[in-house]
């Protein structure tokens, strides 16, 4: 996967001009200005932005994979939206404390809070209180696979809001290809399930929309604000809700089953599945196009797909096997055919 950031420039580009060398194409005096000034980076030639971005994307496709076996285990003793509010109040002070550390500064305008506010509820309160009440009815895989449908919402909208990213023929068909595998899992998976599983189904898909908006918003508009701010300010905001509802619903956080595997539960969500994978996802739609970062939902499904079957005996069909090869074919047709220009 290629950063939208330019390329190192030639080495001509960087060395003086001179005139009277005969037209001999390779000089040792540039070549000696260039060992004695070497230019930042790994090397001609080399895109360091490019290299990050590589090694950013896999490992938040990890991260988010394994994040859908810790809620379904977590469950087992938490109620879902009380769960999913002290994961993250939990989690954004440490990122406010990284902001402190770093020496950065919250933002003034009256329109990133505004921002900050409304992508919050998004990204973290609708989103989260969706996908953790529908894991109690459906499947760690099947709760992935379906949450892959966020490149569907986000490809409209970032055509409508970035102009620099219009929809195009090979995006357009890299992720019908990874929707029609998505049909294949939702079919295969929910034929024997009860109907309370197609209500939570519909709510993974609602929680997809709601992100993919987050997603495109912040890009287009937040994209001057540090990742560590932009994270930490959205879970504040959105574990509120949160908070609040599940004390209503579910009762006070101190009586809930703080079992050491919940707690374990809680701590690998708060600080991986959160603090690093945020600031991951942040960096990464700054740095690359915000469509690509959201196909990363489309690789996640298998990581938690496998994980489910490994550790949780959740049932693999072959129409999930069918269907995730579809989702990964799909991710490979969207990203490296539609990054060419």
């Amino acid at each position: 996967m290629a950063a939208t950031t330019p390329s190192t420039p030639p080495l001509h580009a960087s060395a003086p001009q001179r005139r009277g060398d005969g037209g001999t194409r390779f000089m040792e005096r540039p070549r000696l200005r260039l060992a004695t000034n070497p230019p930042a980076g790994p090397g001609p030639g080399k895109d360091p932005t490019g290299v990050r971005a590589v090694i950013a994307f896999v490992a938040l496709c990890l991260i988010w994979g394994s994040t859908w076996l810790a809620i379904k285990v977590g469950l087992r003793d938490l109620p879902p939206i009380s769960f999913a509010g002290i994961r993250f109040a939990l989690a954004a002070p440490i990122l406010f404390a990284i902001v402190a550390v770093r020496g950065l500064r919250l933002p003034w305008a009256a329109r990133d809070w505004r921002l900050l506010l409304w992508t919050g509820l998004l990204s973290i309160t609708v989103n989260y209180a969706l996908v953790f009440w529908a894991e109690l009815h459906i499947s760690s895989g099947l709760a992935a696979v379906l949450n892959a449908t966020i490149p569907l919402f986000g490809l409209p909208l970032a055509h409508r809001m970035l102009a620099a990213e219009p929809m195009t023929p090979h995006k357009v068909s890299g992720v019908v290809l990874g929707v029609l595998g998505m049909a294949i899992v939702f079919g295969s998976e929910l034929g024997g399930n009860t109907p309370m599983a197609a209500w939570a189904s519909a709510g993974v898909l609602v929680a997809s929309l709601a992100g993919a908006q987050a997603g495109v918003l912040v890009k287009a508009r937040g994209t001057h604000l540090d990742p560590a701010v932009l994270a930490g300010v959205q879970m504040a905001f959105g574990s509120v809700p949160l908070l609040v509802g599940g004390a209503l619903v579910e009762g006070s956080p101190l009586r809930l089953g703080w079992t050491p595997i919940a707690v374990a539960s809680l701590a690998y969500l708060t600080v991986v599945g959160s603090v690093v994978a945020f600031l991951t996802y942040y960096w990464l739609i700054r740095h690359i196009e915000v469509t690509r970062v959201l196909l990363i939902p489309l690789l996640t499904p298998l990581v938690a797909v496998g994980l489910g079957y490994a550790f949780l005996d959740e049932r693999v069909t072959w129409g999930t096997a069918l269907g995730g090869a579809a989702i990964l074919g799909g991710v490979a047709l969207a990203i490296w055919n539609g990054g060419r220009r």
